[in-house]
């Protein structure tokens, strides 16, 4: 490839796998913009950089989160952005309240909020189904599991997309540091709100178990905990909402997995699977090269900014045959779309019980799904992406 692909034109987002095709036959290790990054898109050289973390440092990229403008931003406190010792350590701690357990006791909660949801939306008549089907699940999930009252649950949502937009802001961009500055310091103090209450009122969901949580006789400080408080938001919201979309435009496109997966439910792991594999949504994560790195005979300086393109790989012809197909048949589960090595995310098993409930409550209540009154707008996002807005009309018949 001559020149430079930008990764973040409109045309690239609308759809960026004939892009990622051209980048792993011909520069499966290369810099792209914006902001020259270094792109690994090959699958077998993604799952390479996510095993290394010594090559590749999470640790390395907490710069972003520390820029002049801001000194205390809790997600550069955040297990995202740490390598081991650190990372051990806190993973062990947030394992020991964030685990099988928490997706048992959710479950019926969960099963209830999809159904309530697929009982809301209107039949017959166009609507967004990002609003409609995807924001309230992960919404109300991350409500119940922190234990937030119903009215704050909208406020959620603002919070992640202003927060998601944080590395994106320039150094001399005074207006939107000053509004991210106030963001960050409404949502920490009704997390602090929320860590006071629980310490007072122990009860029944996630805050109260990663304050008791302890490994070898050590518990989460505060910095810790609002650090994993505000990843949850961000994480936890946004990665779900485009999945739950995905899984709705795939119904779509292909009506015939409405009518099997209504015909045989038992599919839908697999189909979430596949969706999963064929349009995630992370499509890329961050890293920094600790040193220089040799990788398919290319040079990647020390210190680099490193994309990881985790999409591409999900798409390599050498690891999936026909890879640009969906295909249920397909041997699973696909568990790249959630990392790989140590930083694997610890919500894959949430994500994917929001989903299947979800897409079982769906294909309960309708039997098919046509295109609305406007195309589908796709967000501008290296990390992840998803429809901005999916317009699509619901049918029972």
């Amino acid at each position: 490839m001559s020149s430079r692909v930008n990764l973040l034109a409109p045309e690239v987002r609308a759809n960026p796998y004939p892009v990622y095709a051209q980048l792993r036959r011909h520069a499966p290790v290369s810099q792209v913009d914006p902001l020259g990054l270094w792109a690994i898109s090959r699958h077998e050289d993604v799952l390479y950089a996510m095993k290394n973390h010594q090559l590749f440092t999470a640790e390395g990229f907490r710069q972003a989160y520390r820029p002049e403008w801001i000194s205390d931003y809790p997600l550069a406190d955040s297990a995202l952005v740490m390598d081991p010792p650190r990372h051990t350590r806190l993973r062990a701690l947030i394992n020991r309240a964030f685990g099988t357990s928490v997706i048992t006791r959710i479950e019926p909660v969960v099963r209830q909020l999809a159904e309530r949801i697929a009982a809301h939306i209107p039949e017959g008549r166009p609507v967004d189904f990002v609003e409609h089907f995807a924001t309230p699940m992960p919404m109300g999930v991350i409500g119940e599991l922190l234990g937030l009252s119903p009215e704050v649950h909208p406020r959620l949502m603002r919070w992640a997309e202003h927060l998601a937009h944080f590395t994106g802001i320039g150094p001399h961009e005074t207006e939107r540091q000053a509004a991210m500055r106030a963001t960050v310091n409404e949502v920490r103090q009704h997390f602090t709100q929320v860590l006071e209450e629980r310490r007072r009122n122990p009860g029944d969901n996630l805050v109260t178990d990663l304050l008791r949580a302890r490994v070898e006789g050590e518990s989460l400080s505060d910095m810790e905990l609002m650090g994993f408080m505000f990843l949850l938001l961000i994480g936890g919201l946004e990665t779900t909402l485009h999945l739950m979309s995905h899984a709705a435009h795939r119904l779509h496109l292909q009506p015939e997995l409405m009518t099997l997966l209504r015909e045989q439910p038992a599919l839908i792991p697999r189909f979430i699977d596949e969706v999963l594999r064929h349009e995630p949504p992370v499509h890329g994560v961050m890293r920094q090269a600790a040193e220089e790195v040799e990788l398919r005979g290319v040079r990647v300086p020390r210190g680099a900014r490193v994309l990881i393109l985790l999409a591409s790989a999900n798409r390599d012809e050498a690891q999936f045959p026909e890879p640009d197909r969906f295909d249920l048949d397909r041997p699973g589960p696909q568990n790249l779309p959630f990392g790989h090595g140590i930083h694997f995310c610890l919500g894959s098993q949430l994500a994917r019980m929001e989903a299947r409930l979800s897409v079982e409550a769906l294909l309960a209540r309708f039997a098919r799904l046509t295109a609305g009154d406007a195309p589908v707008q796709w967000n501008a996002s290296l990390i992840v992406r998803g429809p901005a807005h999916l317009p699509l009309v619901a049918h029972t018949a």
